[in-house]
């Protein structure tokens, strides 16, 4: 197979070309529709949920099954990029982690409150698929771009993300909203039909109606699988191996991933700069990531919504104009970072993150969350590639890029692990928009940090 050059255009678009494939996920699983057909198997808002032998609230219980996802690809990514290191082959990695999530949403056709335990299960191995491929897929950036195309690669790939979702969330849409021209049934019986009485008509319509868009929810979460397996194949075509060893996996080399994150902890301490940026990323990723996992949840619990077809179209609109608005971030906020510097760009994006947050502990109606939705959106694309771009600038100079990556990860991870934690508890305790506005103090520190980070790469 045809190698290419670090710096290519081909290579770096190959590379870009994954978040086409891996984005529908966030968007349409972790951020729309299965938030929405996961509310449909309640019959009210305030319904518990029975699982793991305790009550708690719908979105307390997908809060934790998020945490403890991320708490796996922390503990598990050192290990396995540990191996990719030694073995040289970090992209059978990133595949296995792309087909186990693919899978999972497949899987996720069969979600049922009747085996809650298994149908979590699904969820867990699309959540886990998506995080633990990026361990590898970020790793690559310093390696088939030249630091000055870095921010640029970065923010390519998230808008070819957004464009590649968004695409998928529209058919996906049109199928939840016109069932019927899919080919789903929304006949009503005879006896109804015939009885001559309107409103049980109506009735039994709009029911048939709602039962197909369920079904056409559960058709989505199988073209989600589909469509990120597909696609990344052209990813997986382009993209190096590595260098390969030649080395087997020995039990000795299973904690080389540890080990190799104990390396880079000390080799932190002779980059004061990077060191300083990691513990301003850790707050402010903590809050981002917690926020843009649970927003759907907040619009479809705290929101005042006219009827449930209402909620179902503006939840998805919402997430629609987060994502195209989002283009516009990514771009906006590169060429902002080449003109202000990355640090005081982040400062900004942050500082608007703040004001979202107290902003949402007010909103109430559509309009306020579509406005909300709007903002998210510009700042949401800025903030993940800036901030992935930022910390592979910073690195120093070495061919070790997967376990630099594997620490920006784990502390990513980590980061959300508590973020959902305490969302979890302030949502459980008192409601879902003190925790949102909990985040306001995670921001608030964030930018403290950033302001202590130095220019250039100085020394304590």
């Amino acid at each position: 197979m045809k190698t290419f050059e670090k710096g290519s255009k081909k290579l770096i678009n190959a590379w870009a070309f994954y978040d086409w494939a891996n984005s529908v996920y966030t968007l349409t699983i972790a951020s729309s529709i299965f938030p929405i057909f996961y509310s449909t198997l309640f019959k009210t808002k305030d319904e518990l949920v029975s699982a793991f032998g305790f009550e708690m609230k719908q979105t307390v219980l997908i809060s934790i099954i998020t945490a403890f996802t991320f708490l796996v690809v922390a503990i598990s990514s050192p290990i396995l990029s540990g191996i990719a290191d030694y073995i040289g082959n970090k992209k059978n990695f990133m595949k296995f982690f792309c087909y186990m999530g693919g899978l999972g949403c497949m899987g996720l056709y069969f979600f049922s409150r009747d085996y809650i335990h298994a149908s979590l299960s699904f969820y867990f191995m699309g959540l886990l698929g998506y995080w633990g491929s990026l361990v590898f897929y970020n790793s690559y950036l310093p390696d088939i771009a030249f630091e000055e195309q870095q921010d640029a690669a970065s923010a390519k790939g998230f808008s070819l993300g957004y464009i590649g979702s968004v695409l998928l969330l529209i058919l996906n849409l049109a199928m939840v909203m016109m069932p019927e021209l899919f080919g789903f049934d929304i006949s009503i019986s005879e006896e109804v039909r015939n009885s001559g009485n309107e409103a049980a008509i109506a009735e039994a319509l709009e029911s048939a109606k709602n039962a197909a868009s369920i079904s056409a929810m559960k058709i989505s979460f199988i073209t989600v699988g589909l469509w990120w397996i597909g696609f990344s194949q052209y990813t997986f075509y382009v993209l190096p191996k590595g260098v390969s060893s030649g080395h087997k996996v020995t039990k000795e080399v299973l904690f080389n991933g540890f080990n190799e994150l104990k390396n880079v902890w000390k080799e932190l301490k002779g980059n004061f700069r990077l060191k300083r940026y990691l513990n301003a990323f850790f707050v402010f990723s903590m809050a981002v990531q917690t926020i843009m996992l649970m927003a759907v949840y907040f619009g479809e619990k705290e929101i005042e919504w006219a009827s449930d077809s209402e909620k179902t179209v503006g939840l998805i609109v919402s997430i629609l104009v987060i994502q195209l608005v989002a283009i516009v971030g990514a771009v906006l906020t590169s060429r902002a970072s080449s003109k202000f510097g990355n640090i005081k760009t982040l400062i900004v994006v942050n500082a608007i993150w703040m004001l979202v947050c107290i902003y949402a502990y007010f909103m109430k109606t559509p309009v306020q969350f579509y406005i909300a939705a709007g903002v998210v959106g510009l700042v949401m694309g800025g903030v993940q590639s800036l901030g992935r771009s930022t910390y592979s600038k910073f690195l120093p100079d070495t061919e070790d890029t997967t376990s630099y990556f594997s620490f920006y990860d784990v502390a990513e991870k980590i980061g959300i692990v508590i973020g959902m934690l305490i969302f979890a508890i302030v949502d459980q305790v008192t409601s879902m928009r003190y925790a949102t506005l909990f985040m306001f103090l995670f921001f608030l520190i964030g930018i403290i940090l950033l302001f202590r980070v130095p220019e250039n790469n100085s020394t304590e």
